[in-house]
């Protein structure tokens, strides 16, 4: 069966090789669609929501360094903001991405806000999925003590009752065959054939360094998309965005629609369909 996207790799100035799936569409006037997962996650988080709109937009889904596909940094203190934004300008260039909409799920909401102070001529709008310029330390608490714990299963079905188990707060109403599926999305087969997370374990590193989590100024970068479209996206059950942080940012800036997703915590897949609703309608404008 023919792939519905292409895979394509190239290198970042400390030699280590990225990965982004490209799914063609759109026109030469219509914006791609640039895809940023979060923390833990990989390029394959976005393939339902590619494949429902690369007719209509060129969609670019990229793991960032230690995830997925992408190559393990030899230093683990690269796993930082600043690197990834040095890696996603190399990107850009590289898929030839002239004009974007940022789509990005927690850690890649704030890289498509923090993308914007060096590559603003690119970017006609952002879409942060359970992101916002406050984040809730109760929630990145949860994250931070999760990372690397224990993803070592013998077969996909263990994997994902697991992971149902571990991650049922987040989204209650799943079935099985859901979490197989998001399993699939985290996990990966070793070498010795056990099922094991998708990424670097030492992307916690920077973590455990004092200061190693100092606080970014995440209004200012905010402002700095006044006059563009933003659609903010928040779980209902979220941990990490409220829905009084929401409310400031639309009351903050007009132009920003809030959309929340039922029964869902930190972070919607966007599979949902008050999720699908809201993108549909905010792309509409785009073409």
């Amino acid at each position: 069966m023919e792939s519905r996207w292409t895979d394509h790799y190239l290198w970042t100035s400390d030699n280590v090789r990225l990965h982004y799936r490209d799914f063609q569409g759109g026109t030469a006037e219509t914006p791609a669609l640039l895809c940023l997962p979060g923390l833990t996650r990989n390029a394959r988080d976005f393939e339902s929501l590619a494949e429902r709109l690369s007719p209509r937009f060129r969609v670019v889904t990229p793991s960032l360094r230690g995830r997925g596909d992408s190559g393990y940094a030899r230093d683990p203190l690269s796993y930082v903001p600043l690197t990834y934004l040095q890696d996603l300008g190399r990107l850009l260039d590289h898929a030839q991405l002239a004009r974007v909409i940022i789509i990005g799920t927690s850690l890649g909401g704030l890289m498509g806000l923090l993308l914007d102070g060096t590559q603003r001529s690119r970017i006609a709008g952002l879409v942060l999925n359970d992101l916002g310029p406050t984040m809730e330390e109760e929630g990145l608490a949860r994250v931070r003590a999760q990372v690397g714990r224990g993803g070592n299963w013998p077969t996909w079905l263990t994997a994902a009752r697991d992971i149902a188990r571990r991650q049922a707060d987040i989204y209650p109403g799943w079935k099985l065959e859901q979490w197989l599926a998001h399993a699939k999305r985290l996990c990966r087969v070793s070498r010795e054939g056990r099922i094991v997370w998708d990424y670097d374990p030492e992307i916690a590193a920077p973590f455990n360094l004092p200061n190693g989590e100092s606080r970014l100024d995440l209004w200012s970068a905010f402002d700095g998309y006044r006059g563009r479209p933003i659609l903010s996206i928040r779980g209902e059950l979220s941990d990490i965005l409220t829905a009084r942080t929401q409310a400031s940012m639309a009351a903050r800036m007009p132009g920003v629609v809030a959309a929340t997703v039922p029964r869902v915590g930190h972070a919607p897949t966007l599979d949902e369909p008050a999720a699908r609703d809201a993108i549909e309608a905010y792309l509409a404008a785009f073409g």
